[in-house]
């Protein structure tokens, strides 16, 4: 590897270091950031606020956005090639435009945990429980609450209050819909659509999930004679056969060598 190759590898690596400690710093913060948008968001729509109640909710929403707007910005000043991070980066462009999901990057921290990294397969279903559970509650306050704030002043609306908005929303998005509740304007049916959406989803990861665990139990509780080598119980098999051989060819060769010598002798 030439020098300037080495020069270049290393700025690289700088550069994430560099990144990797800005996600580190501004995680909390802008955690923390979204929770006061989520309640100033709630609190303005839920209460039906007015005069200076009101504009203190716009100003706390107006300021937490504008500083999930700057740390996108930031980080997509220091990305290079930038248009190759905004392709690959297309959650962080999302969090920016739906706030309220930036919570889903908590979710991410608590799969992490050691109790739930028993093993791989643990991790796994743990994490994507805990990912299916969480994204369905988040989404189910913030579908509320948007739907509330575009169905309330509509003539002729059916979602008039926030526990009516909770109800339809746990319906839509378990796929029932009894039909009790309904939007009548395009931007609730808009925010209908994609709660089904992310029902559909959520019901996948659920269903898989307990699929999985359910394969599981049955295979341990069966015989193991019939259970699939995995691709490390393989691997142990290939190194010790190899270590056997190893040992046997070097055995052949020292029986080898003290025939010669009582030949020679």
């Amino acid at each position: 590897m030439t020098e300037a190759e080495l020069t270049r590898q290393g700025g690289r690596q700088r550069e994430e270091i560099a990144n990797r400690r800005w996600r580190d710093l501004s995680f909390w913060p802008l955690l923390v950031a979204s929770i006061i948008f989520i309640i100033a968001y709630s609190w303005q729509v839920i209460a039906d606020l007015d005069g200076t109640a009101e504009l203190v909710a716009r100003i706390l929403i107006i300021v937490t956005w504008a500083i999930f707007v700057a740390e996108y910005l930031v980080r997509f000043a220091r990305a290079k090639p930038r248009t190759h991070w905004v392709l690959h980066h297309p959650f962080d462009l999302i969090l920016v435009l739906v706030p309220p999901l930036r919570p889903l990057l908590l979710l991410k921290a608590i799969t992490t945990l050691k109790p739930l990294r028993a093993s791989e397969g643990a991790a796994l279903r743990s994490g994507l429980a805990i990912y299916g559970a969480g994204a369905a509650l988040i989404m189910i306050w913030i579908a509320a609450v948007a739907i509330l704030s575009v169905e309330r002043p509509a003539p002729g609306a059916n979602i008039v209050n926030f526990g009516d908005a909770v109800w339809w929303a746990f319906v839509t998005i378990t796929s029932v819909g009894y039909g009790d509740f309904y939007p009548i304007t395009g931007r609730g049916r808009f925010v209908a659509v994609l709660l089904m959406c992310a029902g559909v989803a959520v019901v996948g990861i659920v269903t898989a999930t307990l699929a999985s665990w359910i394969l599981e139990k049955a295979a341990a509780g069966g015989d193991d004679n019939a259970e699939p080598a995995t691709r490390g119980q393989v691997r142990d098999l290939s190194r010790q056969m190899a270590a056997f051989l190893a040992r046997s060819a070097g055995d052949t060769a020292d029986d080898a060598n003290g025939s010669g010598d009582k030949r020679d002798g």
